[in-house]
């Protein structure tokens, strides 16, 4: 950029990662009184309302469960996987955006993520949280689950390694781990702001103590860093590995149109997909309620919808491959699996699949769509509706016709199939509207480290509106 400035009259195409007429106080200002706000917001209440009764449908439909068993679902023989394993992946899938925004983004030193990483990050922790529910009750007796870790016991019995839950079990809790402490770490500069600038005694002792004595000196900030660099190391392979680990859940198996080694890339990039379409679903109303234009600006509208087209072609691929895979085979239950896909019972969910997936986010190929909010938002939502769609095809579709004629069986789901899927959805919104309450969900000190870009940006758009006879600029340095 400094290159850049000495050209005459050279005007950066890219839009700044943070708008103009920022300082460092009014920066802070801006999003610690979010936090500091003294009453509620009645769209936030009407929003916090609206979540928890869902978040309550769940509880209730869990305490029901462990009362009843998992026949309540309507898994049957031979879907003996349904709507348990469908949300766990669909969910495990939405925390993929935040890892990726955060650490790898971060290793490649993109600026644009700051205004949006602890957004995706607290995302990515409470996608985990309501995937994890899944697996966990679905082996009948979640009492007893900690039966699926190693630990020495009186019995001298030790879990069956080669089992696809317990891989699961291993990727799932290290991603979670890692994701918290990354977030956690990353707060702590901000807590630290908070505390500074609390006025309440009660506010200073909590963010005090979240703060953990942080003072902002040099060591810390040595500490920090190290930290965080490090723990992005860590992460960046997790966002690789954790999902291809959930794939193996259904390669390993025999099962027709599970049997495939593009299961791996297929679902990694199926989940970044789907975490990028959450992430503007819920980033772009909030940046509307809190009136956030200046900090999450278009230019971070435009790169997310660039890496979910991108994504998407991806997954188109992974689409196309199927099909060649079940034909290139010659393996005839193959490809009778793809026709019962397309043409069969359940056909009417696979062309909607590839509508939502496919065909309705090629409208971000076009400038004037990618910069359009409402369409970007729509997008986003049949991005969501349609990885979900992809879930179920997966799995109920292969399932329901299997080997044996004899045993073919049409899956319903019943109504608590659906109140467990759509409870989760309340209880992810219940923690959202927490978090963005109750935490500055902008990282304050990364975005005061781009207000010198920003006020480059301002003094080069009023030197060019300035410029002087001939098209020469006035010069100055970064």
């Amino acid at each position: 950029m400094a290159e850049a400035t000495k050209n005459k009259g050279y005007v950066d195409p890219r839009p700044p990662v943070i708008g103009p007429g920022y300082d460092f106080n009014s920066l802070t200002n801006k999003i610690a009184d979010i936090v500091f706000m003294r009453h509620f917001q009645k769209g936030w209440l009407f929003g916090l309302a609206v979540a928890f009764l869902g978040a309550l449908m769940l509880f209730n439909t869990i305490g029901y469960l462990v009362l009843k068993g998992v026949g309540i679902w309507g898994n049957s023989v031979p879907v003996g996987w349904a709507f348990d394993i469908i949300n766990f992946v669909w969910w495990i899938g939405i925390g993929h955006a935040g890892t990726l925004i955060s650490a790898v983004l971060l290793l490649l030193r993109q600026s644009w993520r700051n205004s949006i990483n602890r957004f995706a990050e607290a995302m990515t922790l409470f996608a985990v949280a309501c995937a994890g529910l899944f697996p966990a009750l679905h082996t009948g007796r979640p009492w007893v689950d900690y039966w699926l870790f190693p630990y020495p016991n009186t019995m001298g019995m030790w879990p069956n390694f080669r089992s696809p839950l317990m891989w699961d079990v291993f990727a799932v809790s290290t991603y979670a781990t890692v994701s918290a402490l990354f977030w956690y770490i990353g707060l702590i500069p901000d807590l630290a702001t908070m505390r500074d600038s609390a006025k309440e005694k009660w506010q200073r002792m909590i963010f005090g103590m979240l703060a953990m004595g942080w003072r902002g000196d040099a060591r810390h900030w040595h500490r920090y860093e190290s930290a965080y660099l490090l723990l992005a190391g860590l992460s960046t392979p997790l966002v690789l590995s954790v999902h291809s680990i959930v794939s193996f859940d259904f390669a390993v198996g025999i099962i027709p149109g599970w049997h495939t080694t593009v299961f791996p890339p297929y679902f990694v990039a199926g989940a970044i997909y789907a975490g990028f379409a959450m992430v503007l679903t819920i980033g772009i109303p909030v940046r509307k309620f809190y009136h956030l234009e200046d900090l999450i600006t278009m230019r971070h509208i435009r790169n997310m919808s660039k890496v979910m087209l991108a994504t998407g072609l991806i997954v188109g691929y992974g689409y196309l491959m199927e099909l060649f895979i079940s034909w290139y085979s010659g393996n005839t239950y193959e490809m009778f699996m793809m026709k019962n896909r397309m043409f069969g019972p359940y056909g009417y969910m696979y062309w909607l699949l590839i509508l939502c997936n496919i065909i309705v986010p090629q409208v971000l190929w076009i400038k004037k769509y990618r910069e359009n909010l409402k369409i970007v938002f729509l997008v986003s939502m049949f991005i969501n509706v349609g990885m979900w769609l992809e879930r179920f095809v997966i799995i109920v579709m292969s399932l329901n016709r299997d080997f044996l004629p004899s045993s073919w069986r049409m899956y319903k789901p019943t109504v608590f199939d659906f109140s467990m899927f759509f409870g989760t959805i309340g209880f992810f919104l219940t923690l959202m509207f927490l978090f963005i309450r109750f935490v500055p969900m902008i990282p304050i000190f990364e975005m005061k480290a781009l207000l010198p870009q920003s006020k480059v940006e301002e003094k080069r758009e009023e030197a060019v509106e300035g410029s002087l006879p001939g098209g020469v600029a006035p010069q100055f340095g970064d």
